[in-house]
């Protein structure tokens, strides 16, 4: 994804409430081989971009001063009622070091799972995005994960599932194998199936 942004020279709390009254969000740029850089960007542009789950899992192609250059969202602070973007941070990247970024996972098949098509149970999603390193050109915009096989009370574990060739997940601590999905029975279903089981018993 393309997005715009300019170099900015004033820095501090004043400054960036300018920038916010005129509609621009400051910005900050670092890594690489470069001092870190204040930037400003457009509020509306990059709200849109921030509602796409692209601009969070891909390499951006940042526009900087009419020069290209690419980056990694890394961090965005929002006001804490209103829909406004405050502070946006990005990571310069470079194509022959790996980076460590948060990659979504994308549940398929779920529907069809025996655990909800044959026993009625409801799929709770335990994570939401995986922690992976590889290199720029080899970075998924998601990981699929695949529940078609998922049974009653079952779990779907990381690994089940084949992560893209170059990507490795991060480990942290002894962590074990990550629990991905669970199958979990419907709220009251275990009421449910004892009362039943008590009229059939009284019959």
């Amino acid at each position: 994804m393309k997005f715009n942004a300019t170099t900015r020279s004033d820095k501090g709390t004043s400054a960036s409430r300018r920038l916010r009254r005129a509609g621009r969000v400051p910005a900050i740029v670092y890594g690489g081989n470069a001092d870190p850089l204040s930037i400003e960007l457009d509020h509306n542009e990059i709200f849109h971009a921030l509602r796409k789950e692209e601009f969070h899992a891909s390499i951006l192609d940042m526009q900087l001063d009419g020069k290209g250059q690419q980056v990694l969202l890394r961090a965005v602070q929002w006001h804490p009622y209103k829909p406004q973007v405050l502070h946006v941070d990005f990571q310069r990247v470079d194509a022959k070091q790996a980076i460590t970024t948060k990659v979504p996972l994308h549940f398929l098949n779920g529907d069809i799972s025996p655990a909800v098509k044959t026993h009625g149970q409801l799929i709770s999603h335990v994570m939401t995005e995986l922690e992976v390193t590889c290199l720029p050109a080899d970075l998924p915009q998601a990981i699929e994960v695949d529940l078609s096989q998922l049974g009653a009370g079952g779990n779907v574990y990381l690994s089940d599932i084949t992560l893209p060739q170059g990507v490795t997940h991060i480990v942290h601590g002894a962590e074990g194998d990550l629990v991905l999905a669970a199958a979990l029975s419907k709220p009251g279903a275990g009421a449910e199936d004892a009362a039943e089981g008590a009229a059939e018993g009284s019959e």
